[in-house]
């Protein structure tokens, strides 16, 4: 059978799987870095991430050895990519953990009203998305805003650069703030209001349908994938690991990565209108409720750099401390924050005490980030209906025995670590499978066996209760 190539733009880098289209058997794989970045302004070059594909493509590929038929991108949501006439980037996109828009974000739900803006997009603008970003782009940078001709997504400006056309797909459009997940349109009314008047339904990509071909690839030159008959759609990371996970309707699948994540497959597009849970659509034409925080591994990251500790050695120290880690407690609002919606917060270390031990620091670091998630997770449940079962763990964090411990006990629910590993990069290589073999989505995820995973029980002796009555104390 032919293989395909998925594909994970990440904030942190590229990865990529190469697989058997048939089977899903994992062939290849690889990863290059992307620039770091550091709030409150975290931007990239575009064309970082293009190098980044091609050397990850020549790691899963053997240099050309095995060679993919079809290709498939999934990448970060939010992020804005800002074409001229000449389809080059006039300038670094804004990622989604940028914070500058945060006061045009404030000036778009005082304008509009939380309920209303919910009802026509199904989400409530944060710092984070696309349209905030486009908003402060015409106030700070208008020379640049006027020369704008095409206004992408991180998926789109690489599924552009592989084919040539200026297409999206409705589960990461639905990210953006000015499309309506309900009817599958843009709201460029949003963007005359708040941008600017424009032709705006001229610069944005067209919306393709979840197995709709983006079209063969037309600049696949010096990235290995000369093979390729067929480019997939593309979407959004998160609704790429969902189709990854092979989630089902209702099963909860928490993500633990540079953000962190709570989201659920439905059948039905939510309704929280305080803007909490982001509507989002998903990649199968259903919907993807969900709910992110801004703070995850980059707060574990920087704890390990401070106690000059590896990964391995993090663990142990967070493993070692007791549960609640000896009264201390740490706020994990480093680079500002999504849920809540702090985007000039700080982190805040409470209940040192003398006897504090770099084992409780590292406890603390873990217990805050879970608790963060676990907030986000209640706010999920209080407006979509799961099946209270267990949670599907994925993301870097996944890997980290301490976070899949802590999660377990202080939820109380059996926590299944995904298979794999990359589930963002196998959800985009289902999506290519789909569109190169005509077969259904949920028929390859069948076919791939997707869903499995390690189960880790929780501790029923834990206080998880008072841990988070502790942590709900700091956050106020």
């Amino acid at each position: 059978m032919p293989l395909v190539l998925g594909v994970d733009s990440s904030t942190q880098a590229t990865k990529v799987e190469l697989r058997d289209a048939e089977d899903g058997t994992l062939v290849g794989a690889g990863r290059a870095p992307h620039p770091a970045v550091h709030p409150p302004r975290s931007e990239q070059d575009p064309e970082a991430w293009w190098a980044a594909l091609g050397l990850a493509v020549a790691q899963a590929t053997g240099d050309g050895a095995r060679s993919p038929a079809a290709v498939s991108v999934a990448a970060q949501q939010h992020g804005l990519v800002v074409l001229g006439g000449d389809g080059r980037p006039l300038r670094p996109a804004k990622l989604w953990n940028d914070t500058e828009s945060a006061p045009e974000a404030d000036e778009l739900v005082a304008r509009l009203g939380a309920p209303e803006w919910v009802a026509r997009t199904g989400s409530l603008p944060r710092a984070a998305f696309t349209v905030t970003k486009l908003t402060w782009l015409a106030r700070h940078e208008p020379d640049v805003a006027a020369a704008v001709r095409s206004v992408l997504l991180p998926h789109d400006y690489l599924t552009f650069r592989l084919t040539g056309r200026m297409v999206t797909d409705r589960g990461d459009a639905s990210g953006t703030g000015y499309f309506d997940p309900s009817t599958g349109s843009w709201r460029t009314g949003l963007l005359d209001e708040f941008v600017g008047p424009a032709d705006w339904a001229d610069r944005l990509p067209r919306v393709l349908g979840p197995t709709e071909p983006a079209g063969p690839p037309a600049g696949a030159s010096g990235t290995g994938l000369a093979s390729v008959e067929v480019v997939g759609p593309g979407t959004g990371d998160n609704m790429a690991a969902a189709l990854g996970l092979g989630l089902a309707p209702g099963q909860v699948c928490v993500s633990i990565g540079t953000s962190g994540t709570v989201h659920a497959p439905a059948g039905r597009p939510p309704s929280d209108p305080t803007g909490t849970v982001a509507g989002f659509a998903d990649a199968t034409g259903g919907y993807l409720p969900l709910v992110c925080t801004l703070n995850a591994t980059r707060v574990t990251d920087a704890v390990a750099r401070l106690l000059g500790v590896d990964a391995p050695g993090f663990d142990r120290l967070a493993l070692d401390a007791s549960p609640g880690a000896s009264g201390l407690v740490l706020l994990p609002y480093f680079d500002g924050e999504r849920t809540p919606d702090r985007p000039g917060a700080t982190g805040t270390l409470a209940g040192i005490r003398s006897v504090a031990t770099r084992s409780d620091l590292a406890r603390a670091a873990v217990e805050g980030v879970v608790c963060g998630l676990l907030d986000a997770l209640d706010a999920l449940e209080a407006t979509v209906a799961t099946d209270g079962g267990a949670l599907v763990l994925v993301g870097g964090g996944a890997r980290s025995t301490a976070y899949r411990r802590v999660l377990a006990d202080l939820s109380g629910r059996t926590v299944v670590v995904a298979a794999g590993g990359e589930a963002v990069a196998t959800g985009a290589a289902v999506q290519a499978a789909a569109v190169l073999t005509g077969r259904p989505l949920a028929e390859v995820q069948r076919a791939w066996g997707l869903g499995a995973g390690t189960p880790v029980e929780p501790d029923g002796s834990v206080d998880a209760a008072g841990v988070r009555q502790a942590y709900a104390a700091l956050r106020g």
